[in-house]
């Protein structure tokens, strides 16, 4: 019985660290953030890790992040600009570019 109720928590534990990001995945791809972007390769623009990457060890990086989530923003990748995302409110947004730097 102890080795049931330890393997109980030892998955359930799992599923609490998984979930987090998966319903991140789960608000990008609601936001259409996954038409241009993919965690690990190029598409439209840059991968999620190169993202986290570039952005790593700065302070403000999260804030940055999110407000070129919501304003869009050019120049930073190259040519192509990324639009507006007017459907993506600042907690959306704050959510998001958290979930994106925290990409390994």
């Amino acid at each position: 019985m102890k080795r049931i109720l330890s393997a109980i928590a030892f998955v359930t534990a799992g599923f609490a660290v998984a979930t987090p990001a998966l319903a991140d995945l789960q608000l990008a791809t609601a936001k259409n953030c996954m038409a241009c972007h993919a965690v690990d390769k190029k598409l439209v623009g840059p991968s999620y890790k190169d993202v986290a990457a570039k952005y790593a060890g700065q302070k403000d990086a999260a804030d940055k992040l999110a407000a070129k989530i919501i304003k869009g923003g050019s120049g930073v990748w190259g040519p192509v600009p990324m639009p507006a995302n007017a459907q993506v409110n600042p907690e959306e947004a704050k959510k998001l570019a958290a979930w994106v730097l925290a990409t390994k």
